[in-house]
């Protein structure tokens, strides 16, 4: 019997160049031996204000993305959180087995809580949330970055609290942090993690951004004085950013780049950098466009919704009937 994964991604925004190569195109190859389900966490992006008609755009846009990049709704599940009740459900049902403490505790809460004055109770309260997400489906392994291992450490802790307590409904998942790729860096401070909610255009690639874009803003990288292609993380960051970039869009090894190099400047270099993505993100884009006002879109969400409902609803039956829930059905 196939491992489950579970996966999700919130729709704050068009993914990036770094959300592909250190997620998404991971997730094509997982589809192969794994039972994925890859849901579109629409209300985990409520815990920050959020424009309706804006966000009902991103969800959209997200679910082309995901079928864009590869993944096949014949071999995966694809679905909108928010279409799926059992995770409001359980998630409430795991928040009472939550301490304020540890999730006080949690490294993105003090983050995005530091020095506000309102801050919505959700971003306290939502990785119980995140812990119903994955143990609905009895995951087996969550493919995530660095930065989301504490909260999937919490959900361990939660499934495992939940299991004493009261019976072995949830199965463990184990986190699994790609290797390669799992973390690309802006383009204007290889210190940051490139993300969709920087403020700065420049500092990361968008999946849909246009060849003339994407050429602009890997010429307006920043890299180091010496001018050498050379792969040296701790002293030459920058310039080893965009390395890993062109050896996963390429599929060569960074030792191979490194040697198409020698002796050549910076300039070639970006030049060279820049179709290779361009020639990366193009097919994706292609089908992005036939997808996203398409019938087949919303039929392929339908689908994906009618069965993660069918097993979500199974998990959260055993578990209101192991916590007393409801009456007793027979």
């Amino acid at each position: 019997m196939k491992k489950t994964v579970f996966s999700g991604i919130q729709p704050s925004g068009t993914l990036t160049l770094g959300n592909y190569l250190g997620a998404m195109k991971h997730f094509v190859s997982l589809q192969e031996d794994y039972n994925c389900y890859f849901c579109i966490v629409d209300q985990h992006a409520i815990t920050v204000p959020q424009d309706r008609l804006k966000l009902r755009e991103n969800i959209r846009s997200l679910a082309a993305l995901y079928l864009a990049v590869g993944i096949d709704p014949s071999k995966a599940t694809l679905f909108i959180q928010s279409e799926v009740p059992a995770h409001a459900q359980l998630g409430w049902m795991m928040q009472c087995v939550s301490y304020i403490g540890e999730l006080e505790r949690m490294t993105q809460f003090k983050d995005k809580s530091d020095g506000k004055e309102a801050v919505s109770a959700s971003l306290l309260t939502y990785p119980p949330l995140m812990a119903a997400d994955i143990l609905l489906y009895h995951t087996n392994i969550v493919p995530v970055g660095e930065d989301q291992k504490q909260h999937l450490e919490l959900t361990r802790d939660l499934a495992e609290r939940f299991n004493k307590k009261y019976n072995d409904i949830f199965t463990i998942p184990e986190v699994q942090i790609p290797k390669v790729g799992a973390r690309i860096m802006s383009l204007n401070d290889p210190s940051k993690k490139m993300s969709k909610s920087n403020p700065n255009p420049k500092s990361y690639i968008s999946m849909l951004d246009d060849e003339k874009t994407i050429t602009k803003k890997i010429k307006s990288a920043v890299t180091d004085s010496d001018g050498i292609v050379k792969f040296d993380k701790e002293n030459k960051p920058a310039i080893s950013n965009l390395l890993s970039i062109y050896s996963l869009c390429k599929g060569a090894s960074i030792e191979e780049v490194e040697a198409q190099f020698v002796g050549k400047g910076y300039g070639e270099f970006k030049e060279s950098l820049a179709q290779v993505v361009i020639d990366t993100l193009k097919p994706i884009q292609e089908r992005y466009e036939q997808l996203i006002q398409s019938e087949e879109l919303d039929h392929i969400l339908d689908q994906g919704a009618d069965k993660a409902n069918r097993v979500a609803r199974k998990t959260l039956e055993k578990a209101e009937r192991a916590m007393g829930l409801g009456r007793k059905r027979r």
